[in-house]
């Protein structure tokens, strides 16, 4: 299997240790996960790519050729401070700007459901590169549920950290949402995994409605059918 991410190197003063976090924290298991999908030296655009943590991850584990965009002026900054090539973009508008197979991989890290035409992104994203990785947070996890079925109010988790009046998140989604929207775009999945909260794999000999029920997200490897 292919695999690829993101990474690119400029010249100037020495950084922070790229394989941690910005305080020196373990990387996050998610991110693990998605640095484990990509191959050394592949071309990867990460896409919504926040401060930087996953690309700057990819770039010190895999030496990856990388851009990012990032729609955030301040996410824009931090990226570039860790001497990645990151610009200052629109998921929703800008990569129908990018040419077709210009990457092996395109990454969406926590942010299809920030986006307001997720199908359309997913579809841009597998025309401009050859397979994608997408990862969510799953608004089909117990703990969703009981918030909406006994508290009768939105959830706020871990992974869902912001109340309904100041959330980003415009289109919650649960795992079997994301493996229809796959469908519907001509997508094949060629890897999936859950995540509980401790951010450990939901074991894999599981059925979907296992998967949808305890995994807090969901990871996804795809290419195009």
């Amino acid at each position: 299997m292919n695999r690829a991410v993101l990474a690119a190197r400029t010249a100037g003063a020495p950084g922070p240790d790229l394989r941690t976090g910005s305080a020196g924290e373990a990387p996050r298991r998610d991110h693990l996960l998605v640095s484990r999908m990509v191959a050394p030296g592949s071309r990867v655009l990460d896409v919504g790519c926040g401060d930087g943590t996953l690309l700057a991850l990819l770039a010190a584990q895999n030496g990856v050729d990388g851009r990012g965009i990032e729609l955030s002026r301040d996410g824009v900054s931090d990226c570039l401070a860790k001497g990645l090539a990151v610009i200052q973009g629109d998921a929703d508008t800008d990569l129908a700007d990018y040419p077709d197979d210009v990457f092996d991989y395109v990454v969406l890290s926590q942010t299809l459901q920030a986006t307001r035409q997720p199908k359309v992104v997913l579809e841009h994203m597998l025309r401009i590169g050859r397979r994608a990785i997408v990862s969510f947070p799953n608004f089909g996890h117990w703990r969703v549920r009981w918030e909406l079925g006994v508290r009768g109010r939105m959830p706020v988790t871990d992974n869902l950290p912001h109340s309904w009046y100041d959330t980003p998140n415009i289109h919650f989604c649960t795992m079997r949402d994301f493996v229809q929207l796959c469908r519907a775009s001509g997508a094949r999945i060629e890897e999936a995994h859950a995540l509980d909260a401790s951010g450990q794999p939901v074991r894999w000999h599981m059925p979907w409605w296992f998967w949808n029920l305890f995994g807090e997200q969901g990871v996804f490897l795809l290419s195009r059918r």
